[in-house]
């Protein structure tokens, strides 16, 4: 058993393995030649993410998908840069929105040149994708404007906080769908359909992606609490001190009004206190670190994992559905 790429997925067969090693390294190729500009200033402010590396999760899905078709298809590897280079640029949004120091183990972008440059390089990373995603046909060039759509909105709907009379936990799976269960349903879709795959299997591999998207997500969430910097590659808990609720917090705040026990309420009123705050953000962040609600939050990982998982189902048995199952493993593994 080998393991293929920074997010340590096992391959089981060396042909597979072969393919998705040769599609990664070319996706990596893609991503350096898709962020050069006559500007060396832009280059090397687009390439900031880019060569501080990531788990290249959406390639993976997109080289893994292609398998049910002919992974050698023209297509799929520019689809593969495409859905990476969107995602750089919201990294590089969402690190101006929530005024993060670190990513991925390096200084922001925002912290390095300021948030001005940091949104339009963002802006340049998504010009980038359209251009190539110009080239894979209009399909392709739909497909991509509804997920970022989707994704845009899943953004507002969590800066605006759910309606009143509204599940806060539920909003915030919608907030989850549009902000990751989207793009990562597009890899599942891309990969498959660049590569000629049916129908059916596209269709599969969709559904796959949004469901795997959101447990990844959730094991986001559980890890910004759980992990320190050197696992995470970003300052833990950077959703706490914006006050931005994650599941570990919705799962808390249910609890409270479920049960009403002091510690809870306590806990609770802590976080919605003001965590810009060093020592208060450090007891807020201990004291979530063990209780019920982050287990709970891993336990709604695993059964968004489950779901991914049964989607499979109706695809033909083959070492790629096998990789594809493992990934939900290892998302899972990701969140303890």
């Amino acid at each position: 058993m080998t393991v293929v790429g920074p997010f340590g997925l096992s391959v089981r067969d060396q042909a597979l393995e072969a393919d998705v090693q040769a599609g990664l390294a070319a996706v990596e190729e893609g991503l350096l030649e898709a962020t050069k500009s006559d500007v060396p200033f832009i280059t090397e402010a687009a390439q900031h993410l880019v060569r501080a590396g990531g788990k290249r999760f959406r390639p993976l899905l997109v080289m893994l998908a292609a398998q049910f078709g002919d992974p050698y298809a023209p297509g799929v590897v520019p689809s593969a840069v495409v859905v990476e280079l969107t995602h750089l640029a919201t990294l590089y949004h969402d690190d101006v929105m929530d005024e993060a120091d670190v990513r991925r183990g390096v200084p922001s972008a925002n912290a390095r040149w300021g948030n001005s440059v940091a949104v339009l390089t963002g802006d340049f990373l998504f010009a980038r994708a359209s251009h190539i995603l110009a080239d894979l046909g209009p399909e392709a060039v739909r497909i991509q404007a509804e997920a970022f759509e989707r994704l845009v909105t899943g953004q507002i709907l969590e800066t605006a906080g759910p309606r009143d009379g509204r599940d806060p936990i539920d909003h915030y799976m919608d907030v989850l769908g549009g902000k990751t269960g989207s793009l990562i349903a597009v890899a599942g879709r891309f990969g498959a359909m660049m590569s000629g795959a049916d129908e059916t299997v596209v269709d599969v591999l969709t559904q796959y992606g949004e469901r795997l998207g959101v447990a990844f997500q959730l094991a986001d969430d559980v890890l910004d609490i759980a992990s320190d910097s050197h696992e995470s590659g970003k300052t833990p808990g950077t959703d706490l001190r914006e006050g931005i609720p994650t599941m570990p917090v919705l799962r808390l705040r249910e609890r409270v009004e479920r049960l009403g026990l002091a510690e809870d309420i306590a806990l609770s009123e802590l976080l919605a206190s003001d965590l810009t705050d060093d020592a208060r953000h450090a007891e807020a962040l201990a004291r979530l670190r063990v209780h019920p609600a982050l287990e709970q939050a891993r336990r709604d990982t695993v059964r968004y994992a489950e779901e991914a998982r049964a989607t499979l189902v109706p695809l033909q048995e083959c070492d790629a559905k096998a990789a594809l199952v493992e990934l939900c493993d290892a998302v899972v593994h990701r969140a303890g």
